[in-house]
């Protein structure tokens, strides 16, 4: 873990130091980064940053240890599905008092606002996210004078077109190991994975007939019209991109963090690749999953520097700059908006899709133990296997679903 700041400089114990956790990997240029963000902290408030950088992978066990311990920073950033979590156990500030008061509120991507808010409590200011939208292979498409699909039919009828015209090309990969894609089309079908009723309480939806036809129309892209390949059916979104990278898919969802990944792997991708939105089931798109981070406040001794910090971060040329180079996008509406404006082919899609169809996950600490139980890409499977129903698979995960939700 390396440290970007010192400890407490020429002042010593009589300056405040505001302790500051940033998750490593993101971008690519953090350290250098920080030390410009440290500079303009200290200009504004006169108090120095002390910035540690902890690996994703340990990071929320080392938070839920820090909690445990009394030991947590100032400010930390969190995941955007934590939030819940985090707040329901006491450790984060609600900030909403702070985003009103500076007058941010209208001003938030509306999925990572959602994901942040607790039964009105706002435990986290967006910072940054990304979104998934379909990927093509513009160049193929061009090959054969084919248009990328606006409607959940022409998805579908231009992939049977790419069946016949492409044989050693995947069509369309139905992953089975991932939620976030099949996702999109119960949304856009207008079901939800789950609800929440006027006590607080969760309940499975999942199994509801309108999350049921867009479970059945994502799964029979493979077990019907034969357009994925059954190793399909436990991949990961790494394995999807995978395929994709290696000529053998011809449409995929992904992520937009994935195209710096495909250029600087190979820079001809920037004539091979195309992204549009993912089609609405008539017309319109079908809402994708936001995930990011949020910039929270463990109950800080120092709030209002806390406050400034988070600020400082989430607003301004700092969340431009960061947006920029972690190829992530920004957590404010007028921000991605001028993402879209640049209207470039390979960005502008994908924060089109985050800012007019953009969705979270239920938003409660049952839902990040949901997923750790695999229970969706369980249901893919045992569709896509033939072992079970859409129907049967989807009411298996409602009472899956459901036991964990009833558990306190």
């Amino acid at each position: 873990m390396t440290a970007c700041g010192d400890d407490g400089g020429e002042g010593g114990s009589d300056v405040e130091t505001l302790d500051v956790w940033i998750m490593e990997g993101t971008n690519p240029d953090a350290e250098p980064f920080f030390r410009d963000v440290e500079r303009a902290f200290t200009e504004q408030t006169g108090a120095e940053l002390n910035v540690d950088f902890i690996q994703w992978a340990e990071a929320h066990d080392r938070i839920t240890t820090a909690m445990a311990g009394g030991e947590l920073p100032d400010v930390a950033e969190i995941g955007t599905t934590w939030a819940a979590e985090f707040g329901a156990a006491g450790a984060l500030t609600d900030l909403t008092s702070n985003i009103e008061a500076d007058g941010l509120s209208d001003d938030l991507v509306p999925a990572l606002k959602e994901a942040a808010t607790v039964e009105g409590a706002t435990y986290g200011m967006p910072w940054y996210a990304g979104t998934r939208s379909l990927m093509y292979r513009a160049d193929v498409f061009a090959e054969h004078d084919l248009q990328p699909p606006t409607t959940w039919e022409e998805l579908r009828e231009v992939a049977l077109e790419l069946k016949d015209l492409e044989p050693d090309m995947i069509p369309f990969p139905v992953m089975g190991g991932g939620e976030y894609a099949v996702d999109a089309f119960i949304w856009g079908a207008g079901g939800q994975l789950a609800e929440q009723n006027g006590d607080g309480e969760w309940t499975a939806t999942i199994n509801q007939p309108e999350a049921v036809e867009g479970i059945e129309f994502y799964t029979s892209l493979a077990t019907e019209d034969d357009l994925s390949v059954a190793a399909a059916n436990t991949w990961l979104e790494t394995d999807q991109l995978e395929s994709f990278q290696n000529g053998e898919a011809a449409m995929v969802i992904n992520g937009n963090w994935t195209v710096a990944t495909l250029l600087e792997d190979d820079p001809t991708w920037e004539e091979r690749l195309g992204v549009v939105p993912i089609p609405g089931q008539t017309e319109g798109y079908s809402p994708s999953f936001v995930g990011g981070s949020l910039l929270g406040e463990f109950s800080s001794d120092q709030p209002d520097l806390a406050w400034e910090f988070i600020k400082l971060m989430t607003t301004g040329e700092f969340a431009t700059q960061w947006a920029e180079q972690s190829g992530y996008f920004p957590g404010q509406q007028s921000q991605l908006e001028a993402v879209q404006a640049e209207n470039d082919p390979l960005v502008a899609p994908f924060a089109t899709q985050m800012g007019e169809a953009g969705a979270s996950v239920p938003v409660t600490e049952h839902y990040g133990v949901i997923q750790g139980e695999q229970v969706v890409p369980q249901m893919l499977q045992a569709i896509l296997s033939g072992d079970k129903s859409v129907q049967d698979a989807a009411d298996d995960a409602a009472a899956a679903m459901d036991e964990t939700f009833g558990s306190s």
